[in-house]
């Protein structure tokens, strides 16, 4: 039985394989398009920032920092592959108020054009047992971890939806996949990110805008030597025979959660179409209806 569950899971894996050339979008042409970059100053940020440059895309950068995004934005500038390609930099907390973000984003687009992809790479994290850590860091995380991301993504969205073309890219987290020990403030924050993700791309989908998220692992970044502080603290608060007790429940854990997760997220995908085909059915009827309206 077990044997025939994973014949399925595997012939299912390779069928979707061969059908996503066909039901995939077609590849966002990043020569001359408008890339907005959020947590853009360092890291996984302006790491993507610099690729989508070397292939000819004009960037904004937002993040907090005015002083490390003048610093960002003159490595960037190094990767021009032409002398039209301008990095504007914006400095705003893009979890703090709405209002102020639309703006921005609205003098970006003034600036250099309609945003033709947004990448929500704003984020912090932080380690430590539920019951030590701060109350008010579990607000602050969901703050700037999934509003962060709400508000750049919200001040976008219409303007992607009448030009019908854009792309939204959440960086979400390994651990927004997996609950693990030492992350209840920052895990859940990661989750959310993948419900947005889900329900936000049926809305948009048959405008030719889609959403991607992405789960990077552990990365090299500012961000991630700041977390190992608090990591440490957790590591270092239990001995190593619990600490392996730990990671032993967690590597059994993580391999029930595999054997099964895929049974159950091809269930949740045909659900996922189901809803995705009753949303378009729905969009072609109203386009309709307005079309009868104004003959009549």
């Amino acid at each position: 039985m077990l044997l025939l569950a994973a014949a399925f899971i595997v012939a299912f894996v390779l069928l979707l394989y061969m059908v996503s050339p066909l039901i995939s979008p077609k590849p966002l042409k990043l020569a001359g398009a408008h890339v907005v970059v959020t947590g853009g100053s360092s890291g996984i940020g302006k790491c993507i920032a610099i690729e989508c440059f070397k292939q000819g895309a004009f960037i904004t950068l937002v993040a907090r920092d005015e002083s490390k995004l003048v610093q960002a934005k003159k490595e960037i500038e190094k990767y021009a592959i032409n002398d039209k390609q301008v990095v504007l930099c914006i400095s705003v907390d893009v979890s703090k108020d709405y209002r102020q973000v639309e703006n921005v984003i609205k003098q970006a687009q003034e600036k250099l054009g309609p945003v033709d992809m947004l990448v929500n790479c704003a984020g912090t994290s932080i380690a430590g047992k539920f019951e030590e850590i701060d109350i008010d860091r579990f607000s602050r995380l969901m703050k700037v971890n999934y509003l962060g991301s709400v508000y750049p993504s919200r001040a976008v969205i219409s303007t992607m939806k009448e030009r019908r073309l854009g792309r939204i890219v959440f960086v979400s987290s390994q651990a927004g996949q997996l609950g693990l020990f030492g992350y209840t403030a920052y895990s859940p924050t990661k989750f959310a990110l993948r419900g947005l993700a889900e329900a936000l791309q049926m809305e948009i989908k048959p405008y030719n805008v889609y959403v991607t998220v992405a789960y990077p692992p552990d990365t090299d970044t500012p961000g991630f030597a700041e977390e190992n502080k608090s990591k440490f603290q957790v590591t270092a608060a239990t001995s190593w025979h619990s600490g392996e007790e730990v990671l032993n429940h967690m590597i059994t854990a993580l391999n029930r959660e595999v054997v099964t997760m895929g049974l159950f997220r091809t269930i949740a995908l045909f659900y996922l179409g189901s809803f995705d085909s009753i949303v378009r059915r729905c969009m072609m009827q109203r386009e309709r209806c307005e079309k009868e309206e104004k003959t009549d």
